[in-house]
């Protein structure tokens, strides 16, 4: 971890050091499929990404409005997946065909987060999927 730390301390800038990254330590990685449960938002983007058309285009918006609500202190880490959720159920699946419909589809996604936010601070009771 030494080195990882040095350049995110250094960043962008480099300075000199003796210390290397053992690259054959990793000849003995192994690898676990992942844990959904523990990882929702990774669940929610296998779905989306297996429906594709609007899902994908909501799913990316929702995210982005989620994690800034998060930032800027609206709602709680766990409380992001809930709202891309939110926003993934009330997308109807289809293919878009247009930019205009893209950026259509995003507008929406954006709104519904926007609102299931707004809902989710005031502590309002959810009567929809998660």
């Amino acid at each position: 971890m030494r080195l990882p730390i040095l350049y995110a301390l250094t960043y962008p800038e480099r300075i000199e050091s003796d210390m290397r990254f053992p690259v054959m330590d990793l000849r003995h990685l192994e690898f676990q499929p992942p844990d959904v449960e523990k990882f929702p938002c990774l669940r929610l983007a296998y779905g989306a990404a297996e429906a594709g058309g609007v899902q994908t285009v909501a799913l990316n918006a929702a995210d982005e409005i989620a994690v800034a609500g998060f930032l800027d202190g609206s709602i709680g880490f766990d409380d992001i997946p809930k709202v891309i959720e939110h926003v993934l159920f009330e997308t109807q699946s289809r293919k878009l065909e247009s930019i205009s419909q893209i950026l259509e589809a995003d507008s929406r996604a954006r709104q519904l987060a926007q609102d299931k936010i707004v809902k989710l601070k005031r502590g309002a009771p959810d009567l929809r999927p998660a």
